[in-house]
């Protein structure tokens, strides 16, 4: 048998199998399109404006001159203006949900008494964040599985401190903040509750100050009727180690935000609203809360993208 004769059996014997299985691979490639397209199916990515909201509010805070205190707001009592922007994009398949997010949050009054004019701050927060959760329980009404979250505070405007030789600096928050646990996400009314370990690096004094501590949270939506909402949201966190002392550090936070959102047309709403926050930090005489009274005019929509 020639070399020629050879290279024949040996192209043979290679392509009868393929010839052979041609319907089988048609099958097999049938059989994979139907599951990527059933994958596709079960994975969505959205882009959701949660609420773009105009706010008039009033704020009270207690202590509110404590200069350990890191966002001590001179404003008292006084209605103002407000804008809240909370949005994210999420994409979501049978095995995770991955959440991108930016909340932030600002109002300002502005007052002329005696040809002097002063501004006065009551809210003042950017938030940039990415929270991924992995399914592992299913339930009747939601699932539950471990969760990672990274996020950046921040801040539009700074602060002013006055140091022991009364003399003013001006900071600006900077914390860098971790968190893992176990979450229920998109349950029947909690939408999100969770406990998790917690990690921050802040950076507000110019100096890496590491912070851990423990959190609880929830977001909470139940229907009252079919054009009005309750929607709760808040968190409880409290430390329990720093790498350096710092006066103004929180030993503790807890914040409530409540309101009652009714559609007027479209994807238009009106919400009375009421905030309430208390912490402490280490430098501290006492706890200081704030609460907030007001009524926002809020857009809230959630785009399809695939």
């Amino acid at each position: 048998m020639n070399k020629t004769s050879l290279s024949v059996l040996a192209a043979a014997a290679i392509l009868l199998p393929s010839v052979a299985s041609a319907d089988d691979a048609d099958l097999a490639t049938e059989n994979t399109q139907t599951v990527e397209e059933t994958v596709a199916k079960a994975s969505s990515l959205k882009a959701n404006l949660k609420r773009v909201a105009l706010e008039y509010l009033n704020h009270s805070v207690t202590h509110k001159n404590d200069p350990a205190y890191p966002d001590s707001y001179s404003d008292d009592e006084e209605t103002t203006l407000g804008g809240v922007f909370d949005g994210n994009l999420t994409y979501e398949n049978t095995n995770m949900v991955w959440i991108n997010g930016l909340f932030m949050e600002y109002s300002k009054n502005k007052t002329t008494e005696n040809g002097i004019t002063t501004k006065n701050e009551q809210n003042d927060e950017i938030l940039l964040f990415t929270d991924y959760t992995h399914k592992v329980w299913q339930l009747e009404q939601g699932v539950v599985g471990p969760f990672a979250y990274l996020g950046y505070e921040t801040e539009f405007t700074d602060f002013d401190l006055i140091d022991a030789n009364n003399r003013k600096h001006s900071y600006r928050t900077k914390i860098l903040r971790a968190k893992g646990g176990i979450k229920l996400y998109d349950g029947k009314y909690f939408k999100q509750l969770y406990i998790a370990l917690v990690e921050e690096d802040d950076m507000t004094y110019n100096n890496d100050n590491m912070k851990t501590g423990g959190e609880i949270g929830y977001e909470f939506n139940y229907p009252i009727n079919p054009s009005t909402n309750f929607i709760s949201e808040g968190y409880a966190r409290k430390f329990f180690s720093y790498s350096k002392r710092e006066a103004t550090d929180f030993k503790y936070k807890i914040e409530c935000n409540n309101r009652i959102e009714t559609k007027l047309t479209g994807d238009l709403y009106l919400a009375p609203f009421y905030n309430y926050e208390i912490a402490e930090t280490r430098g501290a005489r006492s706890a200081r809360s704030q609460s907030t009274i007001g009524l926002s005019l809020s857009y809230n929509k959630s785009f399809d993208i695939f």
